[in-house]
């Protein structure tokens, strides 16, 4: 059984990524951590902006002291 052109097309996409140029696996590597950090700040940055947005729109409803009455 021989090995199909998928399967070879395969493990040469692989060998290039591996052996294909100087520091190509940390370079891809450090793009993925970038995109990874970039991801996690976003997602920081939404919950504060929620966090602040709930405190814009809090209303006091507590009943104030009617002081207009006299107390005898």
């Amino acid at each position: 059984m021989s090995p199909s052109w998928i399967q070879l097309l395969i493990v040469v996409v692989v060998a290039l990524l591996l052996f294909g140029g100087r520091g190509r696996i940390s370079s891809i590597m450090g793009d993925m951590a970038k995109g990874i950090g970039a991801f996690r700040k976003g997602l920081k940055d939404e919950e504060e902006t929620k966090s602040v947005e709930k405190d814009e729109t809090m209303v006091n409803v507590t009943p104030q002291k009617d002081e207009t009455k006299a107390s005898s």
